[in-house]
């Protein structure tokens, strides 16, 4: 198969569905994308109640890895509502916002329809609608876990990525230390679904996520994933005491 090139235009948005949801470890994709639909009006301020606002350190700690540069085209997968995409924006890095959720992307476009620089693109993560060695760098917060088949998604990245680009994922992963991860395990159980139904939209789909990060698999098997696709100097640094890692890698030059 050939060089894949862009669509002629943006995906269509579809109508955002009001029908109460929740995704499974299944990950059937209509799941997902509905129940994002239905947490995108209240997501921000669920993530900053259910983090104690680390998630903007966590944020800018995936800018500061991604060293965006003025003029590059990069990618934000999984983008939400564009938080992570405007940052990326600010150093005159050209800023594609892509994500599965049409809900997603109206909040976005929303709060942020405004930057000249930034671009909002429905995608699916295991089939993207980009020509091949389009971006510069690509980068994926917190939505990794949520597809499918992951490794497939990490392949798309690759191929839509220029020789020589760069890779960040930053995803919630497992805190090595055994008594912090047992805290952690406690929050996650106990305290996150009800801060979650007191503060979001859709109180079960917290359910999900809290479902989703402990069958996520740990770092080094991130990285071995990351690795096992192509990415070339693969590493990794844990933020908080590892509740969310970031993973970085390079397209081989040649």
């Amino acid at each position: 198969m050939g060089p894949r090139t862009r669509p002629a235009g943006p995906p269509r948005l579809d109508r955002v569905s009001t029908e109460p949801n929740r995704a499974d470890l299944g990950k059937d994709p209509s799941r997902v994308s509905r129940m994002f639909d239905q947490v995108a009006a209240r997501y921000d301020l669920t993530n900053m109640a259910m983090t104690f606002g680390l998630d903007a350190l966590w944020r800018e700690a995936t800018t500061r890895a991604v060293a965006p540069k003025p003029g590059e085209r990069i990618l934000d997968l999984a983008a939400g509502t564009a938080k992570s995409s405007a940052s990326l924006t600010r150093t005159g890095a050209q800023v594609v916002a892509a994500d599965f959720s049409p809900g997603m992307l109206a909040e976005g476009k929303r709060h942020f329809g405004d930057i000249r620089n930034l671009e909002f693109v429905q995608a699916d993560a295991m089939d993207l609608p980009f020509a091949d060695g389009e971006f510069d760098a690509v980068t994926m917060s917190y939505g990794l876990r949520n597809v499918n088949l992951p490794r497939v998604a990490i392949g798309e990245l690759l191929r839509v990525t220029k020789p020589g680009g760069r890779l960040v994922i930053n995803e919630f992963s497992t805190p090595p230390n055994p008594v912090f991860r047992g805290l952690y395990r406690f929050y996650n159980d106990q305290v996150l679904p009800r801060v979650a139904r007191l503060v979001g939209s859709n109180g079960e789909a917290y359910d999900y996520l809290n479902e989703s990060i402990q069958a996520w698999p740990d770092q080094p098997t991130l990285a071995a994933w990351i690795r096992e696709a192509g990415w070339t100097d693969v590493a990794y640094r844990n933020l908080t005491f590892g509740i969310v890692a970031l993973h970085r890698g390079t397209k081989p030059s040649a």
